[in-house]
């Protein structure tokens, strides 16, 4: 009986260890503060070792799981990249990050914000590798921002994001002429698509930078220079919201000035 007792206690003891909250924090807490360095602080280390410590606490969360996909995502942006020992580190980095978002895909299908973080992941590993060498990879973005989209929940800045990633998605596959890539499988890709797509982003986060940033790249690539003007002469009056805003403020003057005799 004694032993028995022992057996049970130690069990009890490991559980109670399982699953008590790190440093007296709880799962939310450890959410919300990684969020916090990750969304105002900028600091993507810290918000990764928030989510590493909530995910132990509550593994298989699908809150956390897209939040480890981001922050991998976040950092993986970040990493130098001029060696070939350097690429290798950050496309491992950017493959955790889709592994994550598509964990929470399969334990969430019904969250918008799901199959954007897994669209985002996956369009990082196709820019890496060069986006008409991996057909199948840029055809499952598009379908998964299009998921993200037809659910429609997790908030205007979810489906801001969606909107602006797809539009993206219809602007590179546009760099080719269209009957170079039919036969690839991307006759989809449509700038007429594009504009409409980053015209809706920014009507549901009208103050974000890099959607404007982008859109203007976008009306240049299409040779529209006074639209380009446009939205990018807006870019300085915008709030910084984000890590690279005074990245995208420099490289929108910069635009502005290559194109303001066009």
């Amino acid at each position: 009986m004694k032993k028995l007792v022992t057996i049970l206690s130690l069990m009890f003891g490991f559980i109670l260890f399982i699953f008590s909250p790190i440093n007296g924090q709880t799962v939310e807490e450890l959410i919300a503060q990684g969020d916090d360095f990750s969304t105002k602080k900028f600091d993507n280390e810290k918000a990764l070792e928030k989510f590493i410590e909530a995910d132990k606490l509550s593994p298989n969360n699908w809150e956390i799981l897209w939040r480890l996909s981001r922050s991998y995502v976040d950092i993986s942006e970040h990493m130098p990249s001029s060696s070939d020992a350097q690429k290798d580190a950050q496309l491992v980095k950017y493959q955790m990050a889709y592994d994550y978002a598509s964990k929470a895909v399969s334990l969430a299908p019904d969250k918008s914000i799901t199959y954007l973080r897994r669209a985002i992941a996956n369009g990082r590993i196709a820019l890496f590798k060069g986006v008409f060498s991996v057909i199948g990879i840029v055809n499952d973005v598009k379908k998964d921002l299009e998921k993200a989209i037809k659910l429609g929940n997790g908030g205007s800045e979810v489906q801001a994001s969606s909107y602006y990633v797809l539009a993206r998605t219809h602007s590179k596959v546009c760099e080719k002429p269209y009957l170079v890539r039919l036969p690839l499988g991307l006759g989809w890709g449509d700038m007429d698509e594009s504009f409409k797509n980053f015209k809706k982003a920014i009507e549901l986060r009208p103050n974000f930078r890099m959607y404007y940033l982008d859109a203007g790249k976008a009306y240049i690539q299409d040779k529209e220079y006074s639209k380009a003007k446009e939205v990018l002469a807006k870019i300085p009056s915008l709030p910084v919201l984000d890590e690279d805003d005074a990245q995208f403020l420099a490289e929108s003057k910069k635009l502005l000035e290559e194109i303001k005799n066009k």
